[in-house]
Parts: C-alpha cells; structure tokens; sequence
C-alpha cells in the first residue's frame, strides 16, 4: 500500500517538473495546466494522517475538536448519504450571519464523507464510504482535496485527478441500483464552489444549521451547540430569530413552494446566483430571490439550443412539462442536464417537488 502511495506521489511529481520544463508546449490545455497547478500545493497524502477520526477509521469517529453537523436540504449527490465534520481552530470562531454561508477563520477544515449503505432500508448491513472531501481555509483562501477510500475501508488517499468507483445497492423502494460513481478532480470542486473567482462552502448556513442534531452527549440544536462549544460567535440571542430551511422530502415542514425552493437553493443557486459561474444565464435560484421573472417565470434563456429542449421558459406555471428547468433536471445527456456535475443519476424524488411547485404556481394577471 505504501509503495503504491510513494508511486503516485513520484509520478505526481514527475508530471508537475515535466510541465513546468514544457512552458513552450502550446498544445497543452487549459484545464490539464490548471490541475497540475493545484497539485503543486498538496494536502496530506492521505485522510489517516490528519487525525480526525478515533478507532477504526471508516466508523467516522470524531476525534477531540471535530464537530458533526448535518443539513435541512442537502445538495444531491446521486443518492450518496454523507456525513459531514468541521473543524474550527483552537481559540477561534465562526461568525454568524442571517443570509450567507458563515465566515469561518483561516485553519477551518471541513469534511464532507460520501458513502453509501448497502441496503437503504436497513444501514445494520453496512455501508461503503466512497470517498472524502476537504475544504481546507488556508490564508489565500479556501482549497478542496479530494481523498479516495479504499475497497478495504482503511484508507483514503489523495487524488488530486479524482477517479471512479462502481457501487451497487438497494434502494428505498428494493430496487437494485448501480453506478459508476465518480470524484471530481480539483477544480471540478471550484466548478460548484466558486463565489466571484473565489472559492466558499456552500452549506454551512443559518437556514441550514439550525436543526436539531445528535450529538454523542444527547439532541440538541446544531447553532446552539456550537455556540456553546465555543466556535460561533454572534449568534441572536433566540433561535427563533434565525432563519431555518425547510427539510424539502418532509410534507408537514413548509409550503410546496417553501421546499421547492429549498431544493433549488442547495442544487442549483450555487452556480445560479449573482456571482455564480451561471450568473450571465438570467436565472437565479437562491432562497432570497423575490422576482418571478429572475426564478424562470416566463424567462426565456439566453442562448437557444437543445438545452431548451424546443421550450420558450424556464418556468411555465401550471405545465412544469414545458418548463425548461425540468427538461433540464430530467435529462442525463451531458450537453443538456442540470446540474451539469454531481450527479449520473436523475433525482426523481427532486423533480417532482419542483413539478409540484410549477403546477401550483398561478399566472399573475
């Protein structure tokens, strides 16, 4: 195992000479350049040496000072459970704010775990973690590393390319169910988490971290908990103060459209936004949108082509049929879906409370 790892970093190298002594090579693309860039700044070599966890590894036991969190609506990830830690330096602290992600201090770690259980109606009978995300706050802003596990579930090692791995399971409903899931390489994660030509996480909000969690010593909800761990400051002084997203896949917490666009918030707006990579489309999907026209209602996109699927909008109230956002959301053809990285698989679950919304809404007269 150690000589495979030494192999991986003398040929990691290697390439990383081999192109800095190949200046003059023009035929070289922007995206090969742009990796082995970012390779040149390497995390640890694997997921072991950083600590996080006690005991036996794949259990994901956090180690002192790492926190779980998890999410109301989390981003889909072709039906991948993940779980999901940050850790805070000793002595700082996260800053509250109402809108946006937190703003966390230089040293943050956070670790976002991707696996899934062999039958998802019972976890007793195991699971395989896939693979493990880090977004690491350094002083020149944030970097993403991803580690891949082994089939042995003792390691994951740095892949800065990414892979991919086959995975089978049952579903909910007994169906067997098989991909070849794929880990993005290093700047596929700046794909999604870019903010300008930044890079930011995405979930770790108020409206996301306000929900009860439990913790190893008993329920409790995830803001408080952390202000009372020390690493959040500036939170209001009621929880009722703070905003919450609704958990999309439950029908009792808030409206068909409260969850609709819960969804498209956590799957969509990251791109979808002002200072997103999509924000010459038009179309922008975050929680605080308010205008009709800039969620898709009877927008017509910006450049015509197959992504319309021969539909005018992106929204037609009443006929989610012809709204090009589903067209898109229902589609795997890799010119046409969206989102265009994450997934291999439609959300079935997830187009149907975004049909349910379009059919509710009303034309304005």
């Amino acid at each position: 195992m150690k000589s495979s790892r030494k192999f991986f970093f003398l040929i990691s190298s290697f390439i990383t000479v081999l192109y800095f002594s190949c200046t003059q090579n023009k035929h070289k693309t922007e995206a090969a350049k742009e990796i082995i860039s970012s390779a040149a700044g390497f995390g640890l070599e694997t997921l072991s040496e950083y600590n996080f966890f006690t005991g036996k590894m794949a259990a994901l036991i956090p180690a002192d000072g790492i926190i779980p969190y998890d999410l109301n609506t989390p981003l889909f990830s072709d039906y991948a459970y993940k779980a999901r830690f940050a850790k805070i330096p000793e002595g700082q602290k996260a800053v509250y704010n109402n809108t946006s992600v937190f703003d966390f201090p230089v040293g943050t770690v956070l670790i976002k775990n991707f696996f899934y259980p062999n039958d998802f109606r019972d976890e007793s009978k195991g699971r395989k973690i896939m693979e493990t995300r880090l977004l690491l706050h350094e002083e020149k802003g944030w970097k993403a590393l991803p580690y891949i596990w082994n089939d042995e579930q003792t390691e994951a090692v740095l892949e800065v390319a990414g892979g991919r791995k086959e995975i089978s399971w049952v579903h909910d409903d007994g169906s067997a169910k098989s991909i070849a899931y794929s880990i993005p390489n290093v700047n596929q994660c700046k794909g999604c988490h870019a903010r300008g030509t930044e890079m930011f996480p995405i979930g770790l909000s108020a409206r996301q971290l306000n929900r009860e969690f439990a913790f190893a010593d008993g329920k409790s909800n995830q803001l408080l908990k952390w202000r009372d761990a020390g690493i959040l400051a500036e939170l209001p002084e009621h929880i009722s103060d703070c905003p919450k997203a609704p958990d999309w896949e439950d029908e009792g917490d808030g409206t068909v459209e409260q969850r609709a666009r819960a969804y498209l918030d956590i799957n969509c707006a990251h791109c979808h936004n002002a200072l997103g990579p999509a924000n010459t489309s038009g179309l922008f999907l975050d929680i605080h949108e308010t205008d009709p026209t800039r969620l898709g209602v009877f927008k017509s996109p910006v450049s015509a082509g197959r992504g319309s699927g021969n539909h005018l909008y992106d929204v037609v109230p009443g006929k989610p049929e012809e709204s090009i956002t589903v067209f898109r959301m229902k589609s795997l053809d890799p010119g046409v879906m969206m989102p265009e990285m994450g997934r291999k698989l439609v959300h079935e679950e997830g187009v149907k409370a975004v049909e349910e919304w379009i059919r509710q809404l009303q034309v304005s007269n």
